[in-house]
């Protein structure tokens, strides 16, 4: 397949286009940041009528949509931004693929959930989005759906890679240079290595099955745990201990349960992403950090 690929300098986009590559597909990179890839194509999805015409030149036969404004709390801050990438982006991407007939996949979040339900969310669960982030992601999942038929929205969580800033560095960081470290024990939900996500969307495109997907890790966790099993496998010794989400402050709400029930993938007999620990500890093999 021929596949342009959007936010492919993102920590996710890093580890997809070689898992693209890998299975014989011709891929087309774009991203606002600079890169020397062959065949890169610098886009502003903002842009409609530059969106349009990257899309119309690349003639591709899905576009997968990576590019994102990410930074939750941020986006309590500047609401414009958010909606301006996360809503209005995704609706130029989708008029694009419109115009040329291209499929898209739509890579969303946990976020578009309220964590109230009290068990996970499966893809036939109507979202309640609490935060910006959250609901200019849903805006996007909107747009998509009113303007394509041919689409997939792969909502995801919890997200960790090796090609850009995440919980799981931002731990190993931390843990080197505290005594201690105090982490969220009140908000649940599934760790996912970019990698694994990467796999997962080459498998669903292949089906022409659109719709709705949830693809996390297996199981389920809190930060705290999350943290500890980082500490351990880094090699390391610092203590973590447990904090609520009213002490940590944050300016941006976050569902306490946002775990998510992959039934598209099981209802389709598509390959599970394996379980969260399974993963984490694969992530650090990667590293050049020695396992305990």
């Amino acid at each position: 397949m021929r596949i342009f690929v959007t936010g492919a300098q993102g920590m996710l986009g890093q580890d997809l286009v070689p898992v693209l590559l890998a299975a014989g597909d011709e891929v087309i990179p774009s991203d606002m940041l600079p890169s020397e890839a062959r065949g890169f194509v610098p886009l502003d999805i903002t842009d409609l009528e530059a969106t349009k015409r990257a899309i119309a030149l690349a003639r591709p036969d899905v576009v997968v949509h990576c590019a994102a404004y990410t930074n939750v709390d941020g986006a309590e801050a500047d609401p414009d931004t958010a909606y301006r990438v996360n809503a209005l982006g995704t609706w130029n991407v989708a008029l694009a693929c419109q115009e040329t007939g291209a499929s898209m996949l739509l890579v969303s979040t946990d976020y578009v959930f309220d964590g109230e339900k009290g068990s996970a969310y499966d893809e036939y669960d109507v979202p309640n989005p609490r935060s910006v982030y959250g609901r200019s992601k849903y805006a996007g999942e909107q747009h998509l759906q009113q303007v394509l038929g041919q689409f997939y929205i792969v909502r995801t969580a919890w997200l960790y890679g090796h090609h850009g800033k995440n919980f799981a560095e931002t731990i190993l960081k931390a843990a080197a240079e505290r005594p201690e470290l105090k982490v969220v024990n009140d908000q649940w939900g599934c760790p996912t290595w970019t990698r694994d996500l990467a796999e997962a969307i080459s498998r669903i495109i292949r089906t022409g099955r659109y719709g709705i997907y949830h693809a996390t890790g297996q199981g389920e966790c809190t930060w705290m745990d999350f943290a500890r099993k980082i500490v351990e496998l880094g090699g390391l010794n610092t203590p973590v201990l447990p904090q609520s989400t009213e002490e940590l402050n944050r300016p941006a709400p976050r569902p306490r349960y946002s775990v998510m029930r992959n039934r598209a993938l099981e209802l389709s007999g598509l390959m599970a992403l394996p379980n969260w620990e399974e993963s984490l500890r694969d992530y650090f093999q990667c590293r050049r950090f020695t396992l305990v």
